[in-house]
C-alpha cells in the first residue's frame, strides 16, 4: 500500500525529514558524483533527492505512481513531475541514463512489472539506484516516518530482486544511522552518527542504497545443461571410429569380383 503523497511531503518538510534528506542525498552524490549531460528519472517519491542532482544533469524528470498521488515539483518553477502507472511509464525505450527509485519498491503491488519498465527505459550503459528501508534498522520498525511503512529489505533481498529483474548489482551502501527521534540534540549529531555507524554499526542503518547496471544477457544454466545432455546422448549413438588402420582397411576394402 502506497503512502499518501501529502504525508510524504509533510515528513520531508519536518526537521527529521530534512535530516534524512541531507544524509541520503550525500550518499547518492557520493555514488553519482558526475551527472554532466545525463538524463535522470526519479520514480516513487524521489523529489527530495532530485533537487541535489539538478545542477549538472541535462534533464531531470519525476514520476509519481497514481496510487500515491502527485504534487507539483520543483517549487516555484515549471513542473517536471507526472502522475503515472508505475507498470506503464510514458517514456521511450532506452531514454534515461539514470533512474532513482525512492519510496517505490516497498510499496508497489506491481513489483515485477515496474522493474521491467525501469529496465526498458534505461539505456544500455545506464545505472539504477534503489533506496529502500533496511529491515534490520530502527527506522523500519517505527511508523512515524515513511521508512516504517511497506515492505523493508535486506541487502541480500535487494540483490536477489535486482538480479531476477535483469540488473547487475554494483555496490551497496547504508545511510541513516541516526535514530528517528525528534530531539534537536539527536538530529544535530546526525553526521557523527553516520561516521560511527559506517565503522561500528554495520547493517543497522535506516536505509540501504544499491546501485545496479542493466544486464543485457542472462545465461540460462538449465537450458545449457539440457543442451549438454542432448549432445552427449547423440555422441553415444554415433558410429565409433575404427580401433586401428588394419581394421579400417578390412571394413573399407571393396569386395572381389
Amino acid at each position: 500500500m502506497w503512502t499518501d503523497v501529502i504525508d510524504l511531503r509533510d515528513f520531508y518538510d519536518s526537521p527529521l525529514g530534512r535530516v534524512a534528506r541531507r544524509v541520503i542525498r550525500r550518499r547518492i552524490r557520493a555514488i553519482w558524483p558526475d551527472l554532466d549531460g545525463q538524463r535522470v528519472l526519479g520514480l516513487g517519491f524521489a523529489t527530495p533527492y532530485l533537487g541535489g542532482l539538478a545542477d549538472d544533469a541535462d534533464r531531470i524528470l519525476a514520476m509519481m505512481p497514481a496510487a500515491q498521488g502527485v504534487i507539483h515539483w520543483p517549487r516555484g518553477a515549471p513542473g517536471r513531475v507526472a502522475l503515472v502507472d508505475e507498470a506503464e511509464l510514458p517514456l521511450p525505450d532506452l531514454s534515461m541514463d539514470r533512474v532513482l527509485l525512492v519510496h517505490a519498491l516497498e510499496h508497489t503491488e506491481l513489483l515485477r512489472p515496474m522493474m521491467r519498465e525501469v529496465w526498458r527505459v534505461l539505456n544500455d550503459s545506464g545505472r539504477l539506484m534503489v533506496v529502500a528501508p533496511n529491515r534490520r534498522g530502527i527506522w523500519a520498525r517505527l511508523e512515524r516516518t515513511p521508512f516504517g511503512h511497506g515492505h523493508p529489505y535486506s541487502a541480500t533481498q535487494l540483490s536477489r530482486l535486482l538480479r531476477d529483474s535483469m540488473f547487475t548489482p554494483i555496490r551497496a551502501v547504508q545511510a541513516l544511522y541516526v535514530p528517528p527521534m525528534r530531539s534537536r540534540m539527536m538530529m544535530g549529531t546526525a553526521n557523527a552518527w553516520e561516521r560511527i555507524g559506517d565503522r561500528w554499526l554495520p547493517n543497522v542503518a535506516g536505509t540501504i542504497l544499491v546501485e545496479a547496471g542493466k544486464q543485457l544477457y542472462i545465461p540460462n544454466a538449465a537450458a545449457h545443461r539440457r543442451v549438454r545432455r542432448l549432445q552427449l546422448a547423440l555422441s553415444d549413438r554415433a558410429p565409433r571410429p575404427a580401433r586401428n588402420a588394419a581394421h579400417l582397411g578390412r571394413e573399407t576394402r571393396p569386395p572381389k569380383p
